[in-house]
């Protein structure tokens, strides 16, 4: 297995729209424990999201961009509440698929919609801050350069969009790992696919250019962060 590249021509089994409805929906919950295992996300919480939610002193919105199945989304709302921050969270989703399984997760403050980020940003939408999960390593140069922009024309405040990183430790790691999850889902095949499609950290820094900061929150995970411009 060769990871010294990104292997761009894989396909993820999860983005075929005639993929196993009732695999990709079992996929989408089950992701929950895999970002709770390995996605980071308390450390970035603690240090990235609260203190720019403090800082503002007055309520909030935040979006999340490619939602997915929403875990990720609830489970900052629940942080935010448990810190007693007044915040109303939007995941989007141009997948309906993903949709279905992410509206089970939504609440008085959690919300869905179907869109992109380029549909948000010309309908003149603003929010506090910006973030993602697991969205730049599906895309091409050319997405990813709009992707950025777009975020960050979104943003008042920060963008934080959130990656695996390429290694074989991860690879081999992960294999292993995902096992006891993996029966009935896409986990192991589309995990593996998507280590091999992700970046390094020097990559995904040049790829993006100023004003991207590119940093690891995590074993295994990145995190590009920059201010808006919205």
């Amino acid at each position: 297995m060769n990871l010294a590249v990104r292997d761009t021509a894989l396909r993820e089994l999860m983005d075929d729209p005639d993929c196993d409805p009732a695999m990709l929906a079992e996929t989408l919950r089950r992701f929950d424990l895999v970002n709770r295992a390995i996605g980071g996300w308390g450390r970035v919480w603690r240090r990235g999201i609260r203190p720019r939610l403090l800082r503002l002193g007055r309520p909030a919105r935040v979006l999340d961009v490619g939602s997915g199945g929403g875990d990720v989304l609830a489970r900052l709302a629940a942080w935010a509440e448990r810190d007693g921050l007044d915040v109303q969270w939007l995941g989007i989703d141009p997948d309906p698929r993903a949709l279905e399984v992410a509206r089970q997760r939504g609440s008085a403050r959690v919300s869905f919609a179907a869109t992109d980020a380029a549909g948000l940003r010309a309908a003149g939408e603003r929010f506090d801050l910006v973030l993602s999960n697991h969205v730049l390593h599906h895309l091409s140069d050319a997405e990813l350069t709009a992707f950025a922009a777009d975020t960050r024309a979104l943003a008042t405040g920060a963008v934080l969009h959130a990656d695996i990183e390429r290694s074989a430790l991860a690879y081999a790691l992960y294999g292993i790992g995902i096992t006891a999850l993996e029966r009935g889902t896409f986990l192991r095949t589309d995990g593996l696919r998507s280590i091999r499609r992700s970046y390094r950290a020097d990559e995904l820094a040049a790829a993006l250019g100023a004003p991207w900061r590119v940093a690891s929150p995590a074993p295994f995970r990145l995190l590009a962060v920059a201010d808006g411009d919205g």
